[in-house]
């Protein structure tokens, strides 16, 4: 988070504010962070476990139900980031499937990590519920330890529409695999003679 703008002579603003980190299920230190080191709150963020996944798409699509929608195949409704759980329907999540998340806010100078996979909250096609205006850095990547999981995502967004915004790559696992695996035999080529001695 580089940048909270907070803006001047809106009243309540702050206690708005206040309101959405405690309905948002954040935890006293972070409360703390706000209201008594005056720190700067960017973003509300709520992640989930990547091993939750099928339970929240399950849970979704119940809710989706319930509401007259339709559910098509070729949609998500994690990757269409068309929904926001409210602290009802988290609470629902919970009781229903056994699925918490943490919530975490993002302050001024915060970084915040996702594991790969992991579904987090979405408000109106963001991928966090932005408390003040404020400016995130984002940045993609593929760790050695879960490349297994990435591949499994860029499979899932296979099957998503053609016109869908993450069906493409974004991740390029297939591309990094290989990146990765002709420079480990660059090196090993490079060092052969070394590595044969006993």
């Amino acid at each position: 988070m580089v940048y909270v703008g907070i803006p001047k002579g809106q009243a309540n603003q702050e206690e708005e504010v206040l309101k959405t980190i405690q309905d948002g299920d954040s935890d006293e230190l972070t409360i703390k962070r706000f209201t008594e080191s005056r720190e700067k709150p960017g973003a509300l963020w709520h992640i989930y476990a990547a091993k939750d996944t099928e339970k929240i798409r399950e849970f979704l699509k119940k809710v989706a139900e319930e509401q007259g929608q339709e559910n098509p195949v070729d949609h998500d409704p994690i990757h269409d980031q068309s929904w926001y759980l409210d602290r009802s329907l988290r609470k629902r999540l919970h009781q229903e499937y056994g699925v918490q998340g943490w919530a975490i806010v993002q302050f001024l100078g915060d970084v915040v990590f996702i594991p790969a996979g992991a579904p987090h909250q979405a408000s109106t096609g963001d991928t966090v519920h932005n408390l003040y205006s404020c400016i995130k850095v984002a940045e993609d990547f593929v760790s050695p330890e879960h490349v297994k999981h990435c591949f499994w995502l860029t499979q899932e967004f296979r099957y998503l529409s053609h016109t869908h915004t993450n069906h493409e790559d974004k991740l390029q696992v297939k591309n990094v695999i290989y990146h990765a695996v002709k420079d480990a035999v660059g090196i090993l080529r490079a060092n052969e003679s070394s590595l044969s001695r006993p």
